[in-house]
């Protein structure tokens, strides 16, 4: 899945909220952190910093978490300050999936009348392939229809539908495991 400017710029500014968040914690907890030694003192640097040089220290560390998965980062920091930066990270990647599905839906219903051909409710999707791939438990199916209902009726409806539908799937996951 192509992944746009602006959403890299988003998934960035995450990540900057991360690291400023673990650079709120205290020096001990911050020993703890489930990261590369290098990347804690960093954090720890920047703690006696100020100003200008803060913010570049923090933009410093966000560059190198940037190809890092952080999804031990986000657990271990839930469990210092609460879920509310997991919560957000969530939300919106399942944004980011249902506008990638309808967006895909939109440019198949054109691609369809371009070539003459009945668009139907069982179109091909790789972004709903992939997102039931990424979100077990989501019918692809089930995806496909609700992107085809949007497409033909532009009800914003069926976009929360969708939206929905992937929040359902993701807390249900949360609370099989």
């Amino acid at each position: 899945m192509h992944i746009s400017r602006s959403e890299q710029k988003r998934r960035v500014k995450e990540i900057e909220t991360l690291v400023v968040e673990l650079a709120k914690l205290s020096r001990q907890v911050v020993e703890k952190c489930p990261c590369s030694q290098e990347v804690r003192e960093f954090i720890k640097e920047a703690d006696g910093l100020k100003g200008g040089a803060k913010k570049r220290q923090l933009k410093y560390i966000t560059k190198l978490l940037k190809e890092e998965p952080l999804d031990e980062l986000y657990k271990f920091l839930a469990d210092r300050k609460g879920g509310e930066l997991v919560k957000n990270k969530q939300f919106h990647e399942i944004e980011y999936w249902r506008d990638s599905l309808l967006n895909e839906a939109l440019e198949a219903k054109k691609q369809c009348g371009t070539e003459h051909v009945e668009w139907t409710e069982q179109w091909g999707s790789k972004v709903a392939a992939s997102i039931a791939h990424e979100l077990p438990g989501a019918a692809e199916k089930t995806l496909l229809r609700l992107a085809y209902l949007f497409v033909q009726t532009r009800n914003p409806r069926h976009s929360r539908e969708v939206f929905r539908y992937l929040m359902a799937i993701r807390e249900q996951q949360r609370f099989t495991k």
